[in-house]
Formats: structure tokens, sequence, C-alpha cells
């Protein structure tokens, strides 16, 4: 029997390139999914939640398919960090996670269309800040515009220089589609990336 085609329920660059990596042909399908947080829902029941709505989203169009959804957010205490979308933003989110730690909570869903069956998880990475003056805010800001990004900074560019340290298991998960994770859920539908 073939491999299902492979298709990423996301417009994000950074997904699409995360999922590069892994040499396994692909489709992207942007979801129509409300991604408004529920009352009181937890930062990791939210992602979950909306990794697999984004996946059946996709599914209507690809009932053949293996379909992966993902969603991000940060967290700093209770509050989520959203993507900033312009400076004033950004400039209070890295203020705020100035000497701090972030913790990034990554939804995964990878849903075999054919039958219905999904797999979910929530994989979660924690982010240290290092202690931020103003200036060095600007200076990073300016330099990499990371207004599309949860938290306002980039960790595969410049943004590393802002943190002290990494603490997670997948550090792709940091970026929005945690890979190693995904492998095993990929292999047990049939696509596996080392072709073995």
């Amino acid at each position: 029997m073939n491999p299902p085609a492979l298709v990423l329920a996301s417009t994000s660059p950074y997904r699409r390139v995360l999922l590069e990596r892994l040499g396994l042909p692909f489709a992207t399908a942007a979801p129509d999914v409300d991604e408004r947080r529920h009352p009181d829902e937890p930062p990791e029941r939210l992602v979950r939640r909306l990794a697999e709505a984004k996946a059946r989203a996709v599914a209507v169009n690809h009932p053949e398919a293996l379909i992966i959804g993902s969603d991000q957010v940060a967290c700093l205490d209770d509050a989520i960090l959203g993507k900033p979308g312009d400076q004033a933003t950004a400039i209070a989110q890295l203020e705020r996670a100035s000497g701090r730690c972030v913790v990034f909570q990554t939804g995964l869903c990878v849903l075999d269309a054919r039958r219905g069956q999904a797999h979910t998880l929530v994989e979660p990475f924690r982010v240290h800040f290092r202690t931020l003056t103003r200036a060095r805010i600007l200076g990073y800001l300016e330099r990499e515009r990371p207004y599309d990004c949860a938290g306002s900074f980039k960790s595969e560019g410049l943004g590393i220089a802002l943190f002290e340290r990494l603490e997670g298991d997948d550090p792709t998960a940091l970026i929005g589609l945690p890979l190693i994770r995904l492998i095993p859920l990929l292999e047990s539908s049939g696509l596996d990336p080392l072709g073995a």
C-alpha cells in the first residue's frame, strides 16, 4: 500500500522550512480555524486543541492525506505572549521577559484523514532570557523585526543573543514544529524520512 500524501496545515514559513529538513514531499494548506482561547483554558490544552482543529480543517479538502497540525504559545507566568505585530508590543514583551524564563508550549497533531485518527501531544521548551537593556532590545528589533513570532524573537537567527540558556528535549519545538516528536508519528503512518 502506498503511503499517504503529506500535508502541513499551516502557511507558516518557519514550519515549512522545518518540515523540509525531513526530505519528504508535502503540500501546505491554510487551515480556517478560530484561534481564540477559551475562557480559563490552560495553554497546554489550547495548543493541543488548535493543532488538531487545524489538521481537521484541512482534512476536509484532503481526505486521503496524512495531515500535520501545529500551534504554539509563549507563556510568562499565567499570561500568553502572542505574536507582537508591531515594535511597541515587541519591546513590551522583551522587557517583560528580561532576566526571566518564558515557556513555549507547542501542540502537534498528526491526523490520518483516511481513518479520522489523530495523535496529539504538547512539547514544552523553556527559554531563559538574559537581562536585556532597552538599547539591546531596540538594536535586536531593528535588525531582525520578529513581529510575526510569538515572544518577539527568532531563535534560529539573532534572537539567540537574547538568551542565557535553552532547556528542552526538542529544539525545533521552539521554532514551531517539534521534528523529534513528529518523526515517530510519521513512521507509524508509513512515512519514514530515512526510507528504512
